[in-house]
């Protein structure tokens, strides 16, 4: 075969066609031509092909190489190294594609909105997370998760704090968006709910005075009375953080956002059973459930406490020369059964 023959003029023309001032910084449109072992070849109109290392190519790590950049598409691409020895530039898609990911997230955050991220790694103060392909970081403070719940690869649903992208700087919570669905979950109770309703809570938090029951993402309180007919010392007596109970409704208040619940509400009034078990002048036998300055209670039916006043009770120990203790059986007379008031007073004056 004949080698081909040019003249000047073609030659010139034939140069010019490859003629190129591409330089380190330039942003670049190239075609994807082909894959190697560790990257992509990209044809961007220069001498020869540019080249990908697989590091600057994947953004997000569960998307393969191909998948990132797909071949005969074109993509924009920086150029990070000009011509090497076989004059081939060497580019990023990353880069490229991290740039117009801050710029996303900006308005992400300028809209408030909710985006997800994925634990990358769990750091002493919180976690580190990426976003879009960018590394973030949520402080513990700023986690809905507890200590040590957090682990490598969960997903989060995350509002960004602050960013700064000169910086690199990204900040995010966990618990605003739990605390907004909360609220909006509130609201919406607050809407529906009813007194008189039945619901259905996890038992959330103990106190001296009652427990609270999350009720749907609302914590309302069960206040000691409510919890049982019988004498109850503490909460902890009957419920434990995590127990799921059903109650009623009995409060409910709109202005200050709280709701009252009852246990006890939910079993028969023992109160209505005693009406038609005892009347004035019964002996009965109760045990003692609390001694006060003032006297007894004593339980003479299931969840009904009657009052031995105190010269009663006194009287009492002095005839048995017994000193009296919670938990004591004792016979005693029905003095005064009033079951509207729901009051019933003791005497031993005719016990034998």
């Amino acid at each position: 075969m004949s080698e081909q023959k040019y003249t000047d003029a073609e030659f010139e023309t034939l140069l010019n066609k490859y003629d190129y001032s591409f330089q380190k910084g330039d942003l670049v449109k190239g075609i994807v031509c082909s894959y190697d072992s560790s990257g992509v070849i990209v044809d961007i109109g220069a001498k020869t092909s540019a080249y990908v290392p697989s590091k600057e190519a994947v953004v997000d790590k569960s998307v393969s190489l191909e998948d990132t950049l797909k071949k005969n598409q074109e993509y924009e691409f920086l150029i990070i190294r000009e011509e090497d020895e076989d004059g081939r530039f060497m580019l990023s898609y990353k880069k490229v594609a991290l740039a117009y990911n801050w710029r996303e997230l900006e308005k992400l955050k300028a809209e408030d909105a909710i985006v997800e991220g994925v634990i990358v790694s769990v750091v002493k103060g919180g976690v580190l997370v990426e976003v879009k392909g960018v590394r973030g970081f949520v402080p513990s403070s700023q986690l809905k998760l507890k200590q040590g719940e957090a682990s490598i690869g969960d997903k989060l649903e995350l509002k960004i704090l602050t960013m700064d992208i000169q910086q690199g700087n990204f900040i995010l919570s966990n618990r605003k968006v739990y605390s907004e669905d909360k609220e909006e979950t509130k609201k919406d109770l607050f809407e529906s709910i009813e007194v008189g309703q039945i619901v259905k809570g996890e038992v959330v938090r103990i106190t001296d005075f009652g427990a609270f029951i999350d009720i749907g993402g609302v914590d309302a309180l069960l206040p000691l009375s409510q919890i049982s007919w019988r004498w109850v010392d503490h909460p902890s007596d009957i419920l434990k953080v995590g127990d799921i109970v059903n109650v009623e409704v009995i409060v409910i208040d709109q202005d200050k956002q709280r709701i009252s619940l009852s246990l006890k509400n939910l079993e028969k009034d023992p109160w209505l059973e005693a009406k038609d078990k005892i009347k004035d002048g019964d002996k009965v036998e109760g045990i003692v459930t609390r001694i006060k300055h003032f006297g007894a209670f004593v339980e003479v039916c299931p969840g009904v406490e009657a009052l031995l006043p105190n010269n009663e009770l006194i009287e009492y120990q002095n005839q048995k020369d017994v000193i009296l203790k919670v938990g004591d059986k004792i016979l005693t007379t029905i003095l005064k059964f009033n079951p509207d008031d729901r009051r019933i007073s003791l005497s031993i004056k005719n016990e034998d």
